[in-house]
Order: structure tokens, then sequence, then C-alpha cells
């Protein structure tokens, strides 16, 4: 099941619904109807996007990839700094130099920026495949809690609740997903992979 809720959980990392509590068993259906009805026995629901964004492990590995995003982007942005601001130094003085030596400044730049940018595409393959490590790490803990709370409440078909279009959402595990998922683990440490240069998150 853990292969399962990682690539469900990886699509899911950049924004998720805000979290809404078990209390309402009614979903609106499109229209603003709201429709209701009997809950059906053995159909339960989760919003995973929700369990990611609402957990105490979820929240803490958001806020990480969050960080080592930013570090990312600054780390590519010194380096492009200093390529703008001599290109626009180039460009003011270009009429006072020889053809020859604005070609030759004008390709040196060229060089740097197009390190510059394989660096970026680096570091976006790293954060990518960093954020699929953890979160296939997050689903190692949150398949056994499923699995217990899918077992307690005599679940016999579990869907994805962002999927359903209204009814009677009774038998909504996301709640108690989030409560025994947080009693496992509420934090997980990690840094950003490192992968050679030229490498893609898959490979």
């Amino acid at each position: 099941m853990s292969r399962t809720l990682a690539l469900c959980l990886v699509a899911t990392l950049a924004a998720a619904p805000a979290f809404a509590q078990q209390g309402a068993p009614a979903a609106p259906a499109p229209g603003g109807i709201t429709l209701g009805g009997p809950q059906i026995p053995g159909v339960c629901f989760l919003a995973q996007p929700v369990v990611l964004q609402n957990s105490r492990v979820g929240v803490s590995i958001i806020q990480r990839l969050q960080q080592l995003t930013q570090e990312s982007r600054d780390e590519v942005a010194s380096i492009d700094k200093p390529i703008e601001a001599e290109a626009k130094a180039l460009q003011a003085k270009r009429a006072t130099l020889a053809p020859a030596v604005v070609q030759e400044k004008q390709q040196a730049l060229q060089a740097r920026y197009n390190q510059m940018q394989a660096l970026a595409s680096q570091r976006d393959h790293e954060i990518t495949a960093t954020r699929d490590k953890v979160l296939g790490e997050v689903a190692t803990y949150e398949g056994p809690v499923i699995s217990d709370v899918y077992k307690a409440r005599d679940c016999g078909l579990l869907l994805d609740r962002n999927a359903v279009l209204g009814g009677n959402m009774g038998g909504d595990l996301t709640a108690a997903v989030i409560q025994g998922l947080d009693a496992k683990i509420t934090t997980l440490s990690f840094g950003r992979e490192s992968l050679p240069p030229g490498a893609t998150s898959g490979q």
C-alpha cells in the first residue's frame, strides 16, 4: 500500500483543500444543491491532501520543503544577479568597445548564464526527488493507520473524498487518520537530495 499512497501524496503537496471536520455528513453537490440521504454501510472516504496539510508531520514536511526550495532559489539568484548586472553594464558601454570585444564578453556571459540555468534545473530535480522520498516515508506510517481505521469503522470500500460530488459523508475517515498519524509521528528531519549534474528525479 505504501507505494500507492506515496504516488497519491506526491500529487497533493502543492495545494490541498481546507480541512473540514467530520461532523457535517452531507456533501454539497454542484450547483449549490445539498444532498443528504442515508449513510451507506461499509462505504468510507478519505481525503489524503487534507491528511497531509493537517497532520503534524505533513505540516513539518511542507514547511521544510518550502525552506529548501527558497534556499535553492536564493543560490541561483546569487549567480544570476551578477550576470544580469554585467550584461547591463556591457550594453551601456558597448558603443565604446570593439565589436570583437563585445562578442567575446557576450559569449562569456552566455556561458555563465547557461551554467546557472543548468544549476537551477538540477536544484529543481533535487527538490522533486526530496519531496518524493519524504512522502514515501510518510506513506509507510500512514498506510497502517488507514488500515486500522478502515477495519475499526467496518469499511468495505474506501473512496477518495475529493472525487465525491455529494451525499452522506458519515463514513469519512480523514479526521481519524490525522489523529492516528499524529500519534505515530510528528516530524521528519531531511535535507535536499543530491543528484549528479544532468540527472532527473526519476533516475
